[in-house]
């Protein structure tokens, strides 16, 4: 499957790629279902994709898509939100300030097994004589079923079906079933269900160390986008302190400690054996695995069924003694009030969840069964997180290690902000947890204020490669972003006064700090020697993005200020004293802001995404094979970062989140110079390159744009969904839907904004924004806007093509659509060309990388 994106496949010569808005699944198997996602045929040959999309989690704890009987998988997987290793990270040629200890998501013991056994023959799909097969991962109960027949060596036919549910309303549980019938004949049937530690018993991280050894050797480049591998044992057992009476007989259990990290996890796991069968139970208790075995003597027609309950506790420096006591107070819990009633609070949580944060595509069933996939896993993701960050895979996979990137704020946040406040809230307060780490990392770096971690689980920096991963400066301006739109979206001043104006203030220092004076007269204010968003492009002078941000950090930062001074004094007080907040500090920082540098060209009418951007040949993405892409894993950074070529958006970025300060005129000129050398390389592109191309008049490449990040796991796009589901993506789906046709914006202080405009062929977009405490539910289609209040008693004011309309409970409001605004056929120019900043002619050759 190839790795580049279809629409630049498209755009750059790669004729054999499918238009992107041809639907890219394979409907016999996938059929359209607007609330499920379904498979209906066994395929060996994607494993990894399907384990990754199929996964259940609840933003705490997440269960690979894997069948149950662990025989066919590409990478079994059970991971706990921030529960990590860490290692001494080894660099080439150390420098002061270098991050020195990574951190990487374990893979958590493994309860998900539950092996069958007919006459002795071991159910394994891959060889069964399957005469029936479903799965199903059904969005509105959270459940992931299975339903199978299989004739047997012996033809006899067997019905097992199946069903996991990670639950929202219970943080530590999971809840499984496995239901055995005979169909047509006795026969004596073995279920072994299992905890294992995979970790350090499946396949061991030697292997891992020694293959990466030998693609070294080969030339083939390590994927930056994966976890790195142990090179010791992770999980040290410990179970020598139980003694008899401690746990039920029937109640098996599981705890570890982390060799270097010193994070403890215990499970504890009951079983229901439910059967008229003469059956018998055995069990074995192991350091690495346990097991409960079931024998019966199965007659036809009478149904086996097992329910197996598990729950999960980890912490920092807990004893597991004392996590295993908590788990088994959450089974003890379940055990009272009966398995049911968390099915059914789980049903009934996620009615709630759909009722705040559906979009619906009426008419258009393909697409809307993908909105609702990637809705769902933002909340798998995100739910009950609880205080801990929202890994770029979510807990679907491995994939980054289980890191906390930018991701979060800028394409997850607005989702949970608009939608379900209290995560967005928990995501906020973890960041907030992190702000001493942050102030460390700042003066190891010689700044003052507070430095984020570009990567990091624990707080501390985890990216070995700086000049893509701490020169992200930008990162700190992006959580100062997404705490803004929190505040004026809820009007959450308690949050305010107490975590987010701290952050506020100790970003602002940070960018006032590092940036600079220049000029005679000191009206000139630069940010040197940082990276944008765009990874291509590191380490360079007055990054358009990264300044644009930082204008922003700093006039928020001084607006927070003021206004508790003004109407909060008492927090106004309390802060000043836990900041030390000097008196022309807010001064400093709204002067920087006013005079912050933003490059632009007069020539070419752009603005360069950086001081000397322009300055650099440009990349010809028609002439690099698509087995060279992506350009990450093909060419050494040095190659790529001589030319003109972006990794993902940055300018464009920066157009969407700060569109005020644009003009109309500066956005479609900005788009069509940077879109034709954006290679899609990142998942983070095609999201804002759809809602810029809406907003700029590229109707249909914003709708192509939108199919593209819309499939981007469920097609495998980029051929690393084995790795996990790409959660920035997940979330940017719904910003392209709300903000690229539904023209959605945050203008800043509790001020919106919608100017909608609908693809061709769609009859209406329908979407929800929690706003003050008032959900409104937006109705767009190509004649009109309907506005309606679902919920809570505040009218909501909308800037609507430049009239103020505002709803309120009583009745809805209707605003006729005069058009879907501006509209421009077909695609970009290519006014770059090969064009030099000063206007010449430049002919670029593609590197050949020999």
């Amino acid at each position: 499957m190839s790795t580049v994106d279809p629409i630049v496949a498209e755009k750059h010569g790669a004729s054999h790629v499918a238009p992107a808005a041809v639907d890219p699944l394979d409907r016999g198997r996938f059929p359209i279902d607007e609330w499920r996602l379904t498979e209906t045929r066994f395929d060996e040959s994607d494993l990894g994709v399907t384990e990754s999309i199929f996964s259940v989690g609840n933003g705490y704890l997440g269960l690979r898509g894997n069948y149950e009987e662990s025989r066919d998988f590409a990478a079994n997987g059970t991971f706990v939100n921030g529960f990590h290793e860490t290692w001494p990270i080894q660099h080439a040629e150390e420098a002061f300030g270098f991050a020195k200890v990574g951190q990487t998501i374990v893979n958590a013991p493994d309860s998900k097994i539950i092996r069958l056994y007919v006459d002795d023959e071991p159910l394994e799909l891959s060889a069964a004589d399957l005469v029936e097969y479903e799965r199903t991962l059904d969005f509105r109960t959270g459940v992931l079923s299975r339903h199978v027949i299989w004739r047997t060596p012996s033809g006899k036919r067997v019905q097992v079906d199946s069903t996991r549910m990670v639950s929202f309303t219970q943080r530590h549980l999971a809840i499984m079933t496995l239901e055995v019938t005979m169909l047509d004949a006795a026969a004596p049937i073995a279920i072994s269900s299992q905890v294992l530690n995979r970790q350090d018993a499946d396949r061991g991280a030697a292997v891992d160390i020694a293959e990466a050894a030998e693609a070294a050797k080969a030339g083939i480049a390590a994927d930056p986008r994966k976890a790195e591998a142990f090179a010791h044992r992770v999980l040290m057992p410990e179970s020598e302190d139980l003694v008899d009476g401690d746990l039920p007989d029937d109640r098996l259990s599981l705890r570890f400690k982390c060799a270097q990290s010193g994070m403890t996890i215990a499970l504890a796991v009951d079983h229901d054996l439910q059967t008229t069968n003469d059956h018998s139970v055995a069990y074995e208790r192991g350091d690495d695995i346990v097991k409960a075995i079931y024998r019966v003597n199965a007659q036809p027609g009478e149904s086996v069924r097992l329910t197996k309950t598990v729950s999960y506790h980890t912490a920092r420096v807990v004893p597991t003694r004392e996590l295993l006591d908590r788990c088994a107070r959450t089974l003890d819990r379940v055990h009272e009030e009966g398995v049911a009633r968390h099915v059914a609070d789980q049903e009934s949580w996620l009615d709630r969840f759909w009722a705040t944060a559906d979009v619906e595509i009426p008419g258009q069933p393909a697409i809307q069964q993908a909105v609702r996939w990637n809705l769902y896993s933002i909340i798998q993701a995100s739910a009950r997180a609880d205080g801990i960050g929202i890994p770029a895979k979510g807990v679907t996979g491995s994939g980054y290690g289980g890191h906390f990137f930018w991701d979060t704020e800028i394409y997850v946040m607005p989702f949970l902000t608009y939608t379900s406040p209290w995560a967005a809230r928990n995501a906020l307060r973890f960041r907030y947890s992190l702000l001493e780490s942050s102030r460390n990392r700042a003066r190891a770096l010689a700044q003052k204020g507070a430095l984020f971690a570009w990567r990091t689980i624990n707080g501390e920096e985890a990216s070995a490669y700086y000049a893509a991963g701490t020169a992200q400066y930008h990162i700190d301006a992006d959580i100062s972003y997404a705490l803004s739109q929190y505040v004026g979206a809820t009007g959450d001043y308690e949050f305010l006064d107490n975590q987010a104006i701290d952050i506020f203030v100790e970003t602002a220092r940070l960018w006032y700090d590092l940036g600079f004076w220049r000029n005679e007269d000191g009206s000139a204010f630069h940010i040197h020697g940082v990276t944008g968003p765009d990874e291509y492009t590191t380490v360079v002078n007055d990054n358009l993005y990264t300044n644009v941000m930082a204008r922003f950090n700093l006039r928020r930062a001084a607006e927070a200020v003021s206004f508790l001074q003004d109407n909060r004094p008492e927090a106004y007080r309390a802060m000043s004293q836990r900041v030390r907040l000097l008196e022309d500090e807010v001064y400093n920082w709204a002067r920087a802001a006013e005079s912050m540098t933003i490059p632009f060209d007069e020539h070419l009418g752009i603005h360069p995404q950086d001081a000397h951007f322009l300055e650099r040949e440009m990349w010809d993405l028609g002439r690099t094979p698509v087995e060279k892409r992506p350009l990450l894993l093909n060419y050494h950074p040095l190659v790529i970062y001589r030319f003109q070529v972006l990794k993902q958006a940055d300018v464009v970025l920066a157009l969407f989140l700060q569109g005020e300060d644009f003009t109309q005129e500066q956005k479609k000129a900005d788009f069509d110079y940077y879109d034709p050398i954006t290679t899609g390389d990142s998942t983070l592109s095609a999201v804002v390159q759809a809602i810029i191309a809406a907003e700029v008049g590229y109707h249909d490449l914003a709708l192509r744009y939108f199919h593209a990040s819309l499939f981007v796991d469920l097609a495998d796009r980029h051929a690393n969904t084995s790795d996990g589901v790409h959660v920035a993506s997940t979330g940017g789906v719904w910003s392209a839907l709300t903000s690229g046709f539904g023209g959605f914006r945050d203008l800043g202080a509790g001020r919106w904004s919608l100017d909608p405009r609908l693809p061709d062929g769609w009859e209406s977009l329908v979407f929800r924004l929690t706003l003050r405490g008032t959900r409104v539910r937006v109705c767009v289609s190509a004649e009109e806007l309907v506005l309606h209040v679902e919920d809570g008693a505040r009218p909501v004011t909308f800037d609507v093509r430049g009239d103020s309309v505002t709803v309120g409970p009583d009745a809805d409001v209707t605003v006729p659509l005069d058009g879907h605004g501006p509209r421009i056929s077909g695609e970009p120019p290519n006014p770059v060309g090969m064009l030099r900043a000063d206007g010449t002619m430049i002919t670029a050759e593609v590197p050949s990388g020999d």
